[in-house]
Formats: C-alpha cells, structure tokens, sequence
C-alpha cells in the first residue's frame, strides 16, 4: 500500500509539472492578442483626453459629463462594444441631485460664541433635499468613535439618548493596542491596522441619523484620516451630489460636518475638556458619551437641482450559447471634481489618476477582450461610473438597479487609480484576503514575474473608498488593485511613490499628467486584469467569498435564489 501511495504520489507530482507549464502556455497564446492590444501610448492618449482642461474635472450635470460620456462611448463602440443598457443605449440614468451649501456654524460655550470660518475651520453639508437646514443650540455630545459593532463587543453610544443633539466623533476606527504587546494593534479588534467600514464617514454619518441626532461632526486628523484636511475643504466645499430619492433623503442626518484638529481642541478646552484625554478614552469599550458644556449653532442654505447623470455601459457577448447570460464586469468611475471658479489660478480638478487612468484601462481592456478569438464564454460588461466622488452613487445605483441579474453577475473588477509611474516588482491588491479572486490575481502575477502584495496602507480603508464596495454590499465578490505597488526603479526600502501622489496630488487641481510618468507599470496591471477577467469568463466555477468575509452571507443568500 504505501509503494503504491508512493507511486500514485509521484504520478500526481509529474502530471502538475506538466500541467501547469501546459496551462499557463496555451493561456499566454490565447490572450497574446489581448496583451498586445494594451500599450502605454493607447492608455496615455485616453488619460489625456479625459483628463484635459477641456473637459473641466468631469463633473456630473456639466459639459465635463457630456464630453466623458461622449468620449467614453464612442470608444466603446470603436472596440466593439454593444450597448451595455438592454433599451438599446451605452447610457444608464441615474437620478441625481446637485447641492451647492452655503453653511455658517457656530459654538456657544457659556456666554462665549465662536464662529468658525467656512471652509477653512469646518465643512457642513446635508443630504436632505431641502432648501434649509436649521439647528439651534444643539447640546453637544462627545461620542468616541461613533460605532456600534456588536461583533466586537463595541457600543460607543451606551444606550444615551442622542436624539436633536450634535454628536463630535473620531474619525477611523479605535486604535486598540494588543494586550501582549502593546506596541502593536490587537488584530482581533477592528481588524488592527486596516480600516474597517466603522472607519469611514459615511458609516458615521449613516449611525447618526440612525440614532436621531441632529447633526454629525468628525473631526479630521491627517494621518488616521489618510488625507490632509485639503482633501475634505475641496471634497466638501464644491457643489455635491445625492441619489435623488423619492423621500427626498429624509432619513439622513440633518448635518454631516468636518472640523479642523485645531477647532476640535478649542471647543473642547472651552467646554472643560482635553482632547487627548478623551481620545485616550474613547480606545476603550467601556468608553461612555461625554456630554460638554456646549452648544452647535448651525445653518445650512442650499441650492438644489435635478439632474439625470449616467453610467456608461458596454457589453461584450459572450461566445458561449449557454453562458453568455453570465456576466463579469469591469468599473471604473468617469467623474472627478470639476471646476472651483472661487480659485484663484488654476480652477480645474483635472483627475488624470484618479481617475482617467482607470477609464483609459477599462477602454484599453474593451479593445484587449476585442482581440481575442475565440472571445470569453460569458459576457463581459465594461461600466465607467458616475458620481463615485460624491459617494459612490453611480455603482450604488447600479448595484440597486442592476441592469443585468446580479446572481448571474460573477465578479465586479474594479479599477481605481493606476500605478502610472513606472515596472513594479509587485502588484497591490487592496481587497487581499477576501475572495478567491485574490488567488487567481496572485497567480498571475507569479507568471509575470511579481508577487501580489496586501493593501500598503490598510489604515486608509481603500476597499471601502471605490465602486467595488457598492457591489460588495450586495454579495458581489469584488476585485480592486491599487497605485501602492514597490517601483523597480526605486530601493525596496523607498517611500511609495503613490504616497507622494496621496499627499501631494490627490483631489487638488496638480492631478495632471506629467512629465515623468511610466506608463508600463500601468501596462502590467492591466494584463493582470485581463487575465483574471478572461479566466472568470471561461471558468468552470464562480468567484467566492472566503470564509468569514462579511459580504458572503449576502452572496450565499443570493445564489440560492
């Protein structure tokens, strides 16, 4: 018996060895048309185009959209593409309202006001529908982090009432130390280093409005924020956009706002409080709300509008008869900024990374999946998004109404700023760890000779930032590679260049193409992502959520439908 164990062993190992060699050969040869359809010139000419003056930051409801969807349509159709909507267009509408706030905001303390200056000590906006927003002397409540995650035993609110009052919370996730070794993160506590949902604004914003408050305020810290206080005084001061429901978002928090670290601290040494200390607090489970002595006078005038925006959609039939009613798709969101006429000098939030760059791949990758013959199996949906910086709101409405059924849809691959600064020995995968996608990305990057790397900096909670968590939520598995990725012209001890675009270039008018851009590290990630769509297409099985992923329990339910 066990010569025999030995024997079959020896059997197995000699047919892997040739398998694969086999596999990953007549994968090449399949896909070598594709792969060559993919050039830095092709992704350059596009960024370019999306990203020129032109085209005014791409805005939604502005001669930025007209011009991308235009352009981004007419090169669908150039590549092949059949209208993606099944009414016969490479458009779907999304409803969306324009909202310009023109907020004042101020805290009493005792007999003492202080006004705060727009939009340099504050941001304040609403999500309501409403010409006006009124708040009157709001009690003040200092909330922690502003989670309730009962899966890590964690309750900020501890049952207090917080209805009418203006709630002051943290942003990310609590930062709780290893009891073993303090120095480091307890992983079993908000996934330690990596943002977890509870981390990002608009879970905050969302548990305000489901706990009554009247208003929500964040206060902004660079480094656990991952962004500069820039980011949000431009994000946030522009005119902004909402699904435009039928209850005209009635449910939302009155007020979402943003301060300054440094206006956080005076309010609370006016109010008796020290900031630090209830940070310090606030890390802990027993952490309690902390009423101050103070009060949030807050008035919001806004300028709505009604606008139809649009997802831009491209399909690609599948080759198979009894597949071709599959789907696999590929994001990327059109819009960026647009333009600030309040700013002196340049004006236009130009998004040649974020995010031309994922538009120019998606078109790169219609032209790609064009080449091949035979083509995939299922069908192939290429979508650039709308009103991804407003919240995530074309991907939101798709995934609420999608155009083709979701438990037949196999994967969203999502691609949100590329790496456009060179050859990386390696390859991000900002949703590591979730689906078995991430295994077929790892492989092929050990083709192309790299290896795939976790998020770089799992403390700005990307999975949560992009399209592809709209889709998540309702139980798609998702892929999102990142910029993060180690240069090959740079030490391997370097600072990320991505890093520097983040701090630098990330949502202000410097997001321009640039002399010293590499497009071949581009080149790279997006025949990685041909190859894993193309596999997806013509695989045997779905893409699965691994266990313990939050979104499978939706993906489970859906596909026993």
């Amino acid at each position: 018996m066990k010569t025999n164990r030995r024997y079959a062993t020896s059997i197995l190992l000699s047919l892997f060895s040739i398998t694969l060699p086999t596999f990953a050969a007549d994968l090449d040869e399949a896909l070598k048309p594709g792969l060559d359809a993919i050039t830095p010139d092709g992704l350059l000419a596009h960024i370019k185009v999306l990203s020129s003056d032109e085209y005014e930051g791409r805005a939604p409801g502005t001669k930025g959209e007209d011009l991308s969807v235009s352009y981004i349509t007419d090169q669908f159709r150039k590549n092949g593409l059949k209208p993606g909507n099944p009414n016969g267009s490479y458009t779907q509408e999304v409803p969306l309202a324009g909202i310009k706030s023109d907020p004042t905001m101020a805290f009493a303390v005792g007999d003492k006001t202080t006004s705060l200056k727009f939009p340099d000590d504050y941001v304040a906006s609403s999500a309501r529908l409403q010409e006006q927003i009124k708040i009157d002397s709001s009690d003040i409540v200092f909330v922690g982090y502003g989670i309730v995650a009962p899966e890590y035993g964690w309750n900020d609110y501890k049952n207090v009432d917080v209805r009418g009052k203006t709630i002051l919370m943290l942003i990310n996730d609590p930062p709780v130390p290893d009891s073993k070794d303090p120095s480091k993160l307890d992983d079993k506590m908000f996934k330690g280093r990596a943002m977890t949902y509870y981390g990002r604004w608009t879970y905050k914003y969302d548990i305000a409005a489901q706990k009554g408050a009247a208003a929500a305020i964040i206060i902004h810290e660079t480094e656990p924020a991952a962004y500069p206080y820039s980011v949000v005084r431009t994000s946030w001061s522009k005119e902004n956009f909402e699904l435009d429901a039928a209850d005209k978002n009635a449910g939302a928090v009155q007020v979402r706002s943003w301060i300054t670290l440094d206006v956080a601290k005076k309010l609370l040494a006016d109010s008796g409080q020290d900031f630090d200390a209830l940070k310090k607090a606030a890390v802990s489970k027993e952490f309690r709300p902390v009423p101050l002595n103070a009060k949030a006078n807050i008035e919001i005038k806004q300028t709505l509008r009604s606008l139809k925006s649009h997802n831009v959609v491209g399909v690609m039939e599948g080759s198979d008869p009894k597949l071709k009613d599959e789907y696999v798709i590929y994001t990327a969101h059109w819009d960026h900024l647009g333009r600030h006429p309040e700013l002196t000098g340049d004006q236009i939030f130009n998004g040649a990374v974020d995010n031309a760059s994922g538009d120019a791949a998606v078109i790169q990758l219609a032209g790609a999946f064009s080449k091949l013959n035979p083509g995939p199996k299922r069908s192939v949906l290429f979508m650039c998004t709308t009103a991804e910086e407003a919240g995530l709101l074309g991907a939101k409405f798709y995934a609420e109404h999608p155009l083709y059924p979701l438990q037949k849809t196999l994967a969203d691959i999502n691609i949100d700023s590329m790496n456009v600064w060179g050859k990386a020995r390696d390859v991000e995968d900002t949703s590591f760890g979730l689906t078995t996608l991430d295994d077929m990305l790892a492989d092929a990057a050990k083709r192309q000779g790299r290896t795939s790397i976790p998020n770089s900096r799992p403390e700005k909670g990307s999975f949560y930032r992009a399209d592809n968590f709209e889709f998540s939520k309702v139980g798609l598995p998702a892929l999102y590679i990142g910029k993060g990725e180690h240069l090959v012209a740079r030490a391997t001890d370097a600072p990320l260049r991505s890093d520097e675009f983040d701090l630098q270039d990330y949502h202000q008018v410097t997001d321009e193409v640039k002399p010293d851009w590499d497009l071949s590290g581009a080149v790279q990630d997006v025949q990685l992502l041909l190859e894993v769509g193309y596999q997806v297409a013509n695989g045997a099985k779905y893409p699965e959520w691994k266990t313990g992923a939050e979104f499978k329990p939706k993906r489970d339910a859906m596909l026993k439908k």
